[in-house]
């Protein structure tokens, strides 16, 4: 046997009976280091069928989502606003922006966003048409904002 191959194999059992003997080793995921949750405020938009205030099963995947990316988190305050397009009447367009904000509401309560002041608006159809009178697009919907804190 040659000293090259001699010296090799001598090193690599060396380390292999180095590391047997060591009982502190452990396995990667003892090492991994756990980040704190990201506390960071939370815009989503849920938007609704013609005429209507109920949300569909996409708008609540998409608040269920929203409520538990928010529980390792101190939620202090939610804001609601309900839009409308510009079909229709203004008084009917302010009272279908109000209840659909009001049904967002519910919808975060009952995926169990954490307890949190809500701010319920509406704005019915103002900024629904643009200066020069063109309808603005995805006008039914309400827009959310979650503020979060560190727990």
């Amino acid at each position: 046997m040659t000293f090259e191959r001699k010296a090799g194999l001598a090193a690599v059992l060396g380390v292999a009976l180095g590391l047997s003997a060591c009982g502190t080793i452990t396995s990667g995921r003892d090492r991994i280091v756990r980040a704190q949750p990201r506390c960071v405020d939370q815009t989503v938009q849920i938007y609704f069928e013609p005429e209507s205030a109920d949300v569909t099963k996409e708008g609540r995947a998409v608040l269920s989502a929203a409520a538990a990316q928010s529980k390792p988190c101190r939620v202090t305050g939610v804001d609601v606003l309900g839009l409308a397009d510009n079909t229709g009447g203004p008084s009917a367009n302010l009272d279908l922006s109000k209840r659909r904000a009001q049904s967002v509401t519910a919808a975060l309560t009952a995926a169990g966003l954490p307890a949190g002041e809500f701010k319920v608006s509406a704005a019915g159809q103002n900024g629904a048409v643009t200066a020069d009178g063109k309808a603005q697009p995805l006008r039914r919907r309400t827009d959310i904002v979650v503020h979060l804190a560190p727990s």
